[in-house]
């Protein structure tokens, strides 16, 4: 579990990655541990040709024992061009290798090095280089390579300790610098996260930023502005689902009242008086649709809307209906309803859903005429392509408030007038959608407002974020 966490896994990898830049610094280190000591030897070797240098002759065991002491076998000096063997001693083997130290680059010197470490057979090399305090021109010295290796071998061992202390000690302030810094800050989140998850309705449970880094505090205040948003949704939601449990109550009460209703307009039929007749059929067509109206309510609050029930038909005469139903408003208001729909013009849609449709829009169009006081029109027309059937409602109304039309199509937040809920408009873009079109704002300005209805031909998928 503790290699599983955050804190873990940092830890591991700080000591992996300060293990890795050890061995970077190991191999030069170990490179230049044997370059001195090979000059160390050169130093002690120029040191004890002194004593043959101050006296002509000297003593064999004297010699010997300088020998030992610098671990070597042969001094050479070379002083005035002259290459002069100063101290000697027998050599247990021939000489296997040189090693120059005089203009030695970095990379001959790490790879002998290397090559020093992985052999362990014993060999007697010659080392050349520059006596110190310009003592003569050069120094040459023959030794052999296992008391070397050996101590290349203790350096490198005490290097990679005092490695392996160093990641250790480096990973765990940085283990405690991520728990401080990282991983509480993140619990704290988390934490926070999954108190609001118990109850997200709850606004105290939503996080206060607090956090002193700026990633973390730009992730929390992200955080609480989804948390605000989301309680605020499910604020809504909950307001929704009285409304409907509430709509749902009334359109079953209503299609009571409207069914008996429409059952003295069908006695009414039978009247003589010609007025009566005229009036009939708009009524009981009214009344019908408010039926119909009442149970896709209630079907609605069951999450079952209905599917459109496609048919052609002629678009000039529900058109005419919606004129009619709303002239008689338009007339006091001081609003005309036109229509320049071709009487042959035949589309194929649900009658009733599209009634709906291009009422809740002629209406919000009238309306925004009346509450200027000032004289209108409303214009119902129509067109085809070879996609589309498109319907367009046009006025001449003040235009949309910004405000409307940055939420146009959403419910209680779409609303184009003081009072108005938003709904006729969402209403009308989900009836729409179910007959794969869109509905769409063309153009909205003072000189007025126009929507398009786009019903497809054919099955077509309308990609329209807006509606």
């Amino acid at each position: 579990m503790f290699l599983r966490s955050l804190s873990g896994r940092f830890l591991m990898l700080t000591v992996l990655f300060v293990m890795l830049a050890e061995v970077m610094i190991f191999v030069p280190s170990v490179a230049r541990f044997r370059e001195d000591y090979l000059l160390l030897k050169l130093e002690k070797a120029q040191i004890a040709s002194l004593a043959l240098l101050a006296n002509d002759m000297i003593d064999p065991d004297l010699e010997a024992e300088l020998l030992s002491n610098a671990g070597v076998f042969n001094v050479v000096l070379r002083r005035d061009e002259v290459r002069q063997l100063i101290l000697s001693s027998p050599m247990p083997a021939p000489i296997d290798n040189t090693v120059d130290l005089r203009d030695a680059s970095a990379w001959v010197l790490i790879r002998d090095a290397m090559m020093r470490l992985v052999d362990p057979d014993p060999e007697v090399i010659r080392v050349i280089g520059q006596p110190v305090r310009e003592a003569g021109l050069l120094i040459e010295i023959t030794t052999e390579t296992d008391s070397l290796r050996a101590a290349m071998i203790d350096y490198g061992i005490r290097i990679l300790i005092l490695s392996a202390v160093i990641s250790a000690f480096t990973a765990v302030l940085l283990f405690l610098a991520v728990r401080g810094f990282l991983v509480t800050p993140i619990k704290r989140v988390v934490a926070a996260m999954q108190s609001y998850a118990v109850a997200p309705e709850d606004a105290r449970r939503i996080i206060q930023p607090s956090a002193g880094i700026t990633e973390l505090r730009e992730a929390e205040e992200a955080l609480q502005s989804m948390q605000t948003e989301l309680t605020s949704a499910l604020r809504q939601k909950e307001r929704l689902a009285q409304l409907g449990g509430a709509v749902a109550k009334v359109s079953h009460d209503l299609r009571n009242i409207l069914t008996t209703a429409q059952l003295f307009t069908d006695r009414m039929e039978i009247s003589s008086d010609p007025a009566v007749q005229r009036a009939v059929p708009k009524l009981m067509g009214s009344i019908s649709r408010a039926v119909n109206l009442c149970e896709s309510t209630l079907a609605f609050g069951k999450a079952e809307e209905p599917a459109p029930m496609l048919n052609r038909f002629p678009l000039a005469t529900l058109v005419e209906d919606v004129v009619v139903s709303e002239s008689l408003a338009g007339q006091e208001e001081g609003v005309s309803i036109e229509s320049t729909v071709a009487a042959d013009f035949v589309l194929r849609a649900d009658p009733e859903q599209l009634y709906r449709v291009l009422s809740n829009l002629t209406r919000n169009a009238r309306q925004a005429i009346a509450a200027t006081g000032t004289p209108g029109t409303v214009t119902i027309a129509a067109e085809e392509d070879s996609a589309a059937w498109i319907i367009h409602v046009r006025d001449t109304g003040p235009g949309l408030p910004p405000k409307a039309r940055e939420h146009l199509f959403k419910p209680f937040q779409g609303g184009t007038r003081k009072g108005g809920t938003g709904l006729g408009l969402a209403i009308a873009a989900e009836l729409v959608r179910g007959h794969g079109g869109k509905l769409e704002l063309l153009r909205s300005d003072e000189t007025g407002s126009a929507f398009a209805v786009w019903l497809p031909k054919g099955e077509i998928s309308w990609d329209d974020p807006t509606a």
